[in-house]
């Protein structure tokens, strides 16, 4: 019955292709928000690993130097590697005030958190 109507002719209609096309557009509209915010967590997870890694070393300063003040070269020379895109200040290099800090560049992640750790090792926010 449907041959009779469609006279042998091969190919999708025009309000095929519009629900098609409606279809992918609906769907873009639900990832793009997702990927992004999946992004940005990806660069937050970037940085506190950073600054993770940067107390570590910091850690391993100390029990050279006690009672020394380090900096960023000093961190590296413990091990510490800075992450592409990744701003690392170190704040106060003493033992007993020892405060990094780490935040994915800004210029590429509009809003990125800036994560602190202070000498007990623990992280903010």
């Amino acid at each position: 019955m449907l041959r009779k109507f469609r006279k042998s002719e091969k190919g999708f209609t025009l309000i095929e292709l519009m629900i098609v096309i409606a279809i992918i557009g609906i769907l873009a509209a639900i990832a793009i928000p997702q990927f992004t915010a999946y992004r940005l967590r990806g660069y937050n997870a970037t940085a506190k690993s950073d600054l993770k890694n940067a107390y570590t070393a910091s850690q391993a300063y100390f029990t050279d130097s006690p009672t020394g003040t380090f900096n960023a070269a000093d961190l590296a020379t413990y091990g510490y590697r800075n992450s592409t895109n990744v701003n690392f200040v170190v704040v106060n290099g003493t033992m007993a005030a020892e405060s990094l800090t780490a935040q994915y560049n800004p210029a590429v992640a509009a809003a990125a958190t800036l994560y602190t750790v202070d000498s007990s090792g623990a992280i903010t926010p």
